[in-house]
C-alpha cells in the first residue's frame, strides 16, 4: 500500500467560501423550482383551456368501408377525405333506439346545408337479400330526406359492415339482435379531415382530468328523462348538441394534412 505524499498539504476548508457556496446552491434551487412551477403552472393553464376535440383512432384507407349507396353507386368512405364526417348507424326496423340521434342528424343537415366540407353519413344494419337492398335504400333515403350530395345513405352485407361499426367507428356495442330487437350503439360519430375519428374535450370544473365525451343522444335523453340536471338552462340533450355543434366549428377549420 503506497504511503501519503509527504509533500502534500491537508486542504484547510474555509467556513465563510462554504457557506457561500451553500447560499449559492440554494438560490439555484429555489429559483430552478419557481421556474419549473410557472413552466407548469403555464401548460395547466393552456390544457385547462385546450379544448380541441381528442383523436381516438384513424381509419385508414386498408381498414375503409366500402358500401352500397341510395343512388345505386358503390362508394368507399374514404373518398370523402378532405370532408368532416357526421356519422350514424340505424335500423329500419328498430329506428326507436337511434331516434334522437336521427333527429340531431336532420337538424344538422338543414343547419349546415350550405357547408360543402361536412358531409353526413347513414349505415342501414339491417340485413337484407342483396337484390333488395337498392329499393330500400332509395326508398328510406327519400321518406328520410337524405339527399345527395349532402347526405349519404349506405350498407354493405351484415358481416362486414359490423365489423366496421366496432372496430373502427370505436362503438360501444358491437350491433347484434337481442330478444328480437336490434342492439347497437345509436351515437353520431364525427370524422376529421384525415379520417380520424374525433369527440369532444370537456373540461372538468373542479379540476381532474377532462371527460372525452361521445355524442350518445339517446343516453343524453334517458338522463333527462330521470331529471338529471345540466347546471344550466339546457336539458342534456340540448348541452350534448350544442358541444356537437362546437367540435365540428373546430374540426371544419382543420386542414387536410394526410390526403
Amino acid at each position: 500500500m503506497p504511503l501519503p505524499d509527504p509533500s502534500l498539504e491537508p486542504a484547510i476548508r474555509d467556513p465563510k467560501k462554504l457557506r457561500n457556496t451553500a447560499f449559492i446552491l440554494v438560490a439555484v434551487m429555489v429559483l430552478g423550482g419557481g421556474l419549473i412551477l410557472t413552466a407548469y403552472e403555464r401548460w395547466a393553464r393552456s390544457q385547462a383551456s385546450d379544448d380541441r376535440p381528442a383523436v381516438v383512432y384513424r381509419i385508414t384507407k386498408e381498414r375503409d368501408l366500402r358500401m352500397l349507396r341510395q343512388d345505386g353507386r358503390t362508394v368507399d368512405l374514404a373518398d370523402l377525405r378532405g370532408k368532416v364526417i357526421a356519422l350514424n348507424v340505424f335500423s329500419r326496423r328498430d329506428p326507436e333506439i337511434a331516434r334522437h340521434s336521427m333527429a340531431v342528424m336532420k337538424r344538422l343537415a338543414e343547419s349546415r346545408s350550405a357547408t360543402t366540407d361536412l358531409t353526413f353519413v347513414s349505415l342501414v344494419i339491417d340485413p337484407m337479400p342483396a337484390d333488395q337492398l337498392l329499393a330500400t335504400l332509395t326508398t328510406t333515403a327519400e321518406t328520410e330526406g337524405m339527399k345527395l350530395p349532402q347526405w349519404w345513405l349506405g350498407s354493405n352485407e351484415p358481416k362486414t359492415l359490423h365489423k366496421f361499426i366496432k372496430n373502427e367507428l370505436k362503438a360501444s356495442t358491437y350491433p347484434n339482435e337481442n330478444s328480437g330487437k336490434w342492439d347497437y350503439d345509436p351515437s353520431i360519430v364525427l370524422i376529421d379531415k384525415n379520417g380520424h375519428i374525433r369527440r369532444a374535450v370537456v373540461h372538468q370544473k373542479r379540476g381532474g382530468d377532462p371527460f372525452i365525451a361521445t355524442f350518445n343522444f339517446e343516453q343524453a335523453a334517458a338522463w333527462d328523462a330521470k331529471g338529471a340536471k345540466t347546471g344550466t338552462a339546457r336539458s342534456n340533450t340540448e348541452e350534448l348538441e350544442v358541444l356537437l355543434n362546437h367540435t365540428l366549428d373546430k374540426l371544419l377549420t382543420e386542414p387536410l394534412i394526410n390526403p
